[in-house]
C-alpha cells in the first residue's frame, strides 16, 4: 500500500518509489528524488514517523490503483510544474485522477497548477475533494488557505491554517503562512509574532521571517 510522507523541509509532491508529499520550511517546488518510508506501525494512520533516510516526517496511508505508466505520468507532472509549465501538468493530473480517483497526492498539486493558472474555483472544488479523502490534510489545508487569503476570505484562510496546526503542528508552511495572515491582513501582530517565533526557530536560513521578527518587535514595542 502506498504511503504519502510528509516532509518538515522540502516543499514539493512527487511520487517515487511510493507517493510521497513532502511539504518544508520555504515551500516552493523542487524536484528531488528519495527514499521511501520503511511501511511501520506509524504507517497505518497520519502521525509522524521515521523516513528511511532517518529524518522526521508525516506518514499518511493511502491506496492507490496506478499502474507504472501513472506513476510515469505524475513524475511528469512534477517536472512540468518545477518548470512553472502548469497547463500540461495539470492534463497529466486529470489522467492521473481518472485512474486513482482516491489519493489526494494528485488532487493537490492539480490545485495548486490551476490556481497559478488563474482557475481557483476548479483549484477549490480539487482541494475540497482532497479534504473529503484526509480531511485535516496539512498540505491541502495549506492551499486552501492560501486560496482563500488570495479570494479576500481570511477567516476562512486562517480557520484552513489552524485546521493543520491543530493536527500537524510541524508543518511549518502553515505556521508561516498563518504568520502571513495574521501580520498583513488581520493585523493581529501576537499572532503574526508568535508564528513567525516558531516558524523561525525549526527554519533559521528563511531569513525573510527573522528581519519580520524584529520589525514586528519593533511595530509591538518589545
Amino acid at each position: 500500500m502506498p504511503w504519502l510522507t510528509l516532509r518538515k523541509c522540502a516543499g514539493f509532491v512527487l511520487m517515487a518509489i511510493a507517493l510521497m508529499v513532502f511539504a518544508g520550511c520555504v515551500g516552493g517546488w523542487t524536484l528531488k528524488p528519495e527514499p521511501a518510508a520503511k511501511e511501520s506501525a506509524a504507517a497505518k494512520s497520519p502521525a509522524q514517523g521515521q523516513l528511511a533516510d532517518g529524518r522526521q516526517g508525516f506518514i499518511i496511508t493511502e491506496s492507490s490503483q496506478l499502474d507504472s505508466a501513472g506513476r510515469g505520468d505524475f513524475e511528469r507532472a512534477i517536472v512540468l510544474m518545477s518548470a512553472q509549465d502548469y497547463g500540461p501538468a495539470a492534463d497529466l493530473l486529470e489522467k492521473i485522477i481518472a485512474q486513482s480517483p482516491g489519493v489526494t497526492a494528485p488532487y493537490i498539486n492539480l490545485a495548486i497548477a490551476l490556481m497559478h493558472t488563474d482557475r481557483p474555483k476548479q483549484a477549490e472544488e480539487h482541494l475540497k475533494t482532497a479534504l473529503g479523502l484526509v480531511p485535516d490534510h496539512p498540505v491541502a489545508c495549506n492551499q486552501y488557505g492560501l486560496l482563500c487569503r488570495k479570494a479576500g476570505r481570511f477567516d476562512e484562510a486562517r480557520s484552513f491554517y489552524e485546521k493543520a496546526l491543530a493536527r500537524y503542528p510541524d508543518y511549518y508552511p502553515a505556521r508561516r503562512n498563518l504568520g502571513i495572515l495574521c501580520d498583513l491582513y488581520l493585523n493581529d501582530l501576537e499572532c503574526a509574532l508568535a508564528q513567525y517565533e516558531i516558524y523561525s526557530e525549526a527554519c533559521p536560513d528563511d531569513q525573510k521571517v527573522g528581519i519580520w521578527i524584529a520589525d514586528l518587535r519593533n511595530r509591538i514595542g518589545q
